[in-house]
């Protein structure tokens, strides 16, 4: 049980305070930097979520407009 709480304690002390620090040395409220991070996160979740489903509308319609034709005879 000592060593969940170490690791627990280890990451509060030394991880979670990024927002604060750097809304400190940016001169921002740690809210916004907050705010920025997690809308960051979304933007580029969606963002990767769309381009993917672009692209393969893309190459779906690729297919149908070039078919390969096996010889000269199916014109």
């Amino acid at each position: 049980m000592k060593a969940p709480n170490s690791i627990r304690l280890f990451f509060e002390r030394h991880g979670f305070a990024v927002s604060t620090r750097l809304a400190e040395l940016l001169g921002m409220r740690v809210k916004s930097v907050r705010l920025f991070f997690i809308y960051a996160s979304f933007t580029t979740l969606v963002g990767g979520f769309v381009l993917y489903l672009t692209l393969a509308f893309w190459l779906k319609l690729k297919d149908m407009i070039y078919t390969k034709r096996s010889s000269v005879f199916d014109l």
